[in-house]
């Protein structure tokens, strides 16, 4: 069980970690910063949270703490999902301080789990080695696992959102189970877990996302353009890829719809022109010989 503690919480906050360069991109890009502002955020967690928990099973008895531990942490997990966008939404964040407004709570308090159970298992100092490796190497393990699972399955077959709520809310299970298995818990414990979850999971699943549809790559949306009433601009993430003017199909807003155009009207200058293209974006080509949007 300490093994198993170990390894699921190391390995939910690099799933945390992985997800969150996704939650952050529709407000600030996939850019080396993003990487950066995200890795060393979950990093600083990571070592206040084992600095932080390291001491207080010290002070207070490790059976107490671990259950709340994992219940706080999967709602932290949860809460990450409203605040980054809300804060996204209102353009007052800087990608340093999305990373630390989302992530550096949940990794802090899921990484004081690895401690704890330390001291839960160290009763001969004979075997202190032996025990804080082993843990050690589970709790890596696990981490490595979250990163495969998050990069290679979540991100392809589910909303980024609805897999930090799966994450969280199943730390937030594991946590009262943990609560009563170690007999620390009872009924107030599992109402305050319920209610605490209940809470976090309805202020994540009422915080509106930007994305009209969530891509394995991408967050694809449609926004109105300001200047012209009839244009509607696609982006992915903050990239501006493709335009269209409902209102004159003539406007060609970028320079390789205009290529197109020339292209074609030289080639086919009469039309019609069949011809394959292979690409996607907004799904419009310059019509032959018009400039028009086919």
């Amino acid at each position: 069980m300490a093994g198993a503690t170990v390894f699921l919480t190391s390995g939910a906050v690099l799933i945390l970690e992985i997800l969150a360069l996704r939650l952050l991109a529709p407000y600030v890009g996939v850019t080396i910063e993003t990487y950066t502002a995200t890795i060393a955020t979950v990093l600083a967690g990571i070592s206040l949270g084992t600095w932080l928990g390291g001491r207080a099973a010290d002070r207070i008895e490790p059976r107490r703490l671990l259950g709340p531990l994992l219940v706080v942490g999967g709602a932290l997990g949860v809460l990450s999902v409203p605040l980054v966008r809300w804060l996204g939404a209102t353009g007052g964040g800087s990608v340093v301080g999305l990373s630390l407004v989302g992530f550096f709570a949940p990794a802090a308090v899921l990484s004081a789990v690895t401690p704890t159970v330390v001291k839960l298992q160290l009763r001969d100092l004979g075997a202190t080695g032996r025990i804080v490796g082993r843990l050690s190497a589970l709790g890596t393990a696990g981490a490595i696992i979250g990163t495969y699972l998050a990069g290679f399955v979540l991100v392809e077959a589910v909303a980024t959102s609805t897999s930090i709520l799966a994450v969280g809310g199943a730390l937030m299970a594991a946590g009262v189970g943990l609560w009563l298995w170690l007999g620390r818990g009872g009924v107030p414990a599992v109402v305050v877990a319920v209610v605490l979850g209940m809470v976090a999971g309805a202020v994540a699943v009422r915080s509106a996302g930007p994305c009209h549809v969530e891509t394995v790559y991408h967050c694809a949306r449609v926004v109105a353009d300001e200047a012209r009433p009839g244009g509607r601009l696609l982006l992915l993430d903050t990239l501006r890829h493709s335009y269209v003017d409902l209102d004159d199909p003539t406007h060609l807003e970028f320079a390789y719809a205009r290529v197109f155009a020339d292209v074609i009207a030289t080639v086919a200058p009469a039309g019609p022109l069949r011809a394959l293209h292979v690409g996607g974006g907004g799904f419009t080509l310059p019509g032959p010989g018009t400039g028009s949007d086919w």
